[in-house]
């Protein structure tokens, strides 16, 4: 656990990136797998993860994003989107994965999927979106943990215009809405970000016991 700790005060939200660094295809599943196994509500990850390489295409996205340099000077660039059509179909077919993971006849589990539908499908849309949209910062949570381990820099950005991304990676043709971005790579030497001291509240301030 002590490592754990460590590797969370080594982290920051990384401001300049050294372009000339690559995460290696070898780490970059590991963050991928990472993503992948996290928790999710019902276990449903009603989102997709892009990961933009293409440098023409960040640079189309960083003034969406505020200007920030992050988005073309990182390795990799990781869109969180949450899935904007979730209903019914989309928890068929995961009932089919368990069935099928689980070796579970699939009538088995009729009863766990009436109740999924129950509390998802009758969602106003609205309210459905933004429930979606917060299952990508569990998934987020993943990718910062394993990639400080892996001493990989993260920096989560919520500093971006969502419709305007969406219509550069045509996410809305694909029931998809950019929820939260992630820039990925290693920190620039020249970064004075990386020496300031991590600022938290006390476990006095943050925690309250009944």
């Amino acid at each position: 656990m002590s490592n754990f700790l460590n590797n969370q005060n080594w982290r920051y939200a990384t401001k300049k990136f050294d372009a000339t660094k690559k995460i290696s295809t070898e780490d970059l599943n590991t963050l991928k797998e990472a993503i992948r196994m996290s928790s999710s509500s019902y276990g449903l990850q009603p989102y997709k993860v892009i990961i933009v390489e293409n440098p023409e295409l960040r640079a189309q996205l960083q003034p969406a994003a505020w200007g920030q340099l992050q988005i073309v000077e990182a390795s990799h660039l990781f869109v969180f989107a949450n899935d904007t059509n979730l209903g019914d179909d989309a928890i068929d077919e995961y009932l089919n994965t368990i069935s099928i993971t689980r070796e579970t006849p699939i009538e088995a589990l009729a009863g766990y999927g009436d109740f999924m539908k129950s509390k998802i499908s009758t969602l106003e849309p609205a309210i459905k979106n933004v429930w979606a949209s917060k299952q990508t910062y569990l998934a987020l949570g993943n990718l910062l943990n394993a990639a400080a381990e892996l001493k990989i820099d993260v920096t989560p950005m919520e500093g971006f215009v969502p419709a305007q991304v969406n219509e550069i990676l045509g996410l809305d043709k694909l029931h998809l809405n950019a929820s939260l971005i992630a820039t990925v790579g290693y920190r620039h030497e020249e970064d004075a970000t990386q020496f300031y001291k991590k600022v938290r509240k006390s476990q006095e301030d943050l925690f309250i016991t009944l």
